[in-house]
């Protein structure tokens, strides 16, 4: 084989090595690169997950603090009225108070002293719903009437 053959084959094998160790090298960086972008997606998927848990365990506290302190409200030093005129309904409306009416049934009061108030406890920063709004607006137009219905049992 001639000495121009020997260095051509030598050269092609060299271009083949060096093309193989550097392509090897550059996905080695490549591939180092990804694993440290997706180390970094997983640590922060782990800090947005331990956040959501926590926004997600507050606002449990917080309704169940709301609840409770819906349940608790007449005993409540905030809560003016008798805890024996205060009934619960919960929802859309917390309490309806017939207030004076314990006095009327105890003979210490008179039927003009009763008034009765919708009352919605609420506690933090909690605000009344769209719907809590409609009926304060239709108590203040004076959308509001008493009636008696009558069921018959015996047909």
């Amino acid at each position: 084989m001639s000495l121009w053959m020997a260095m051509l084959l030598g050269a092609c094998i060299g271009i083949v090595l060096t093309t193989w160790v550097l392509s090897s090298t550059r996905n080695g960086k490549i591939k180092a690169e990804y694993e440290r972008y997706i180390a970094e997606l997983e640590l922060e998927h782990q800090h947005a997950l331990a956040e959501a848990k926590k926004r997600s365990v507050n606002t449990s506290r917080a309704v169940l603090k709301g609840k409770m302190a819906e349940q608790l409200a007449p005993i409540m030093p905030q809560f003016q009225y008798l805890p024996s005129d205060a009934k619960f309904l919960g929802d859309p409306i917390d309490y309806v108070v017939f207030d004076g009416y314990s006095a009327f049934r105890d003979d210490e009061g008179a039927a003009e002293d009763i008034e009765i108030v919708l009352i919605d406890i609420k506690s933090g920063g909690a605000r009344l719903t769209k719907g809590q709004h409609a009926i304060a607006q239709a108590i203040r137009a004076g959308r509001v009437r008493f009636e008696t219905i009558r069921i018959d049992f015996d047909d």
